[in-house]
């Protein structure tokens, strides 16, 4: 029997990708909806409650919107906005965590995909705190490099645009009031004191993102340096399909030893680079900001609800 697909949100980036990966498989359903009727509630409501998993590709409140429009308790969610990555009730959709969240993801009714900046981030920073290598109060921060699809169909526009303003050449840094609405989630499922100081930059490219950690390696508590904190992810890591500790020295095999934003796109695992000397250690996550940051996560999450190949559907 095929799974009943519904995607709230289809005509979205995310949503986009997320049909494009249920391309040429036979153990899918999608449900379709009438372009005409997308804004109209009693037939988003009839496919929510018709279907056996919704995903939602909606800004926050329009998801919370469609979340709140499934009565048939039988439909399984997973939302990929912002609006419930910290709710009760609802799943982080991150496996790799932990045994217990790759059990919680598979069996879950409410799962709530990460934001691509807290992917990188948390992928990084939940195994140092939660196996005690460095505490819960260290002030973290990070720097986070993406293309610009990662702003949604708008911004899309707005870099693909003749005639475009001479600013968007550049490099551009965000969120400068220090509230973007990653934080929130980089706090909480990462276990920290206090919210990390957050730097996120767009660039002209189109998908792709670095996520950057420095760390210093006084504060470690039983590993030292780049060399011993590279040996505590290949260990925390160990088997994980979507994500690859790189050897040591990779960094310098890469194009004029430089990292670039664009270097997984289309890919949808994450590769951790750890950097550096015993004194001063950057760990960096490489990944696709539509791929292990989006649409590839959340077709990552369904395939374990499903329990079919994890890797189903994906590029892997």
């Amino acid at each position: 029997m095929k799974t009943r697909i519904f995607i709230d949100g289809s005509e979205g980036t995310t949503g986009l990708r997320i049909y494009e990966r249920f391309e040429g498989r036979e153990d899918i359903e999608l449900l379709p909806i009438d372009p005409e009727l997308r804004k109209d509630i009693g037939e988003r409501k009839r496919l929510l409650n018709s279907a056996d998993v919704v995903f939602l590709c909606l800004p926050d409140a329009a998801a919370r919107e469609s979340a709140g429009l499934v009565e048939n308790g039988n439909v399984r969610v997973i939302d990929t906005s912002t609006a419930h990555r910290t709710e009760e009730g609802w799943v982080y959709g991150f496996p790799e965590l932990s045994a217990k969240q790759r059990e919680a993801v598979a069996g879950g009714k409410r799962i709530a995909v990460p934001g691509c900046h807290a992917t990188g981030f948390i992928s990084l920073v939940y195994p140092l705190v939660a196996s005690k290598v460095l505490a819960a109060d260290y002030p973290f921060s990070a720097f986070s490099l993406t293309g610009y699809s990662g702003g949604g169909k708008k911004m899309i526009a707005q870099y693909e645009a003749e005639g475009r303003k001479p600013e968007l050449d550049a490099p551009r840094e965000y969120a400068l009031s220090q509230k973007h609405k990653h934080l929130k989630e980089m706090k909480k499922i990462a276990g920290l004191a206090r919210e990390p100081l957050f730097s996120p930059i767009v660039a002209d490219y189109y998908s792709g993102m670095v996520v950057s950690v420095p760390v210093y390696g006084e504060f470690l508590e039983g590993y030292a340096g780049a060399d011993g904190l590279r040996g505590f992810f290949v260990e925390y890591y160990k088997g994980q399909r979507f994500i690859k500790v790189m050897e040591a020295g990779a960094e310098e095999e890469l194009e004029g030893g430089m990292m670039a934003g664009n270097g997984c796109s289309g890919w949808d695992g994450l590769r951790i680079y750890v950097t550096g000397n015993e004194e001063r250690i950057v760990l960096t996550a490489q990944f696709d900001n539509l791929g292990k940051g989006a649409s590839g996560a959340a077709v990552q999450c369904l395939n374990l609800m499903l329990g079919c190949g994890e890797e189903k559907g994906l590029n892997i």
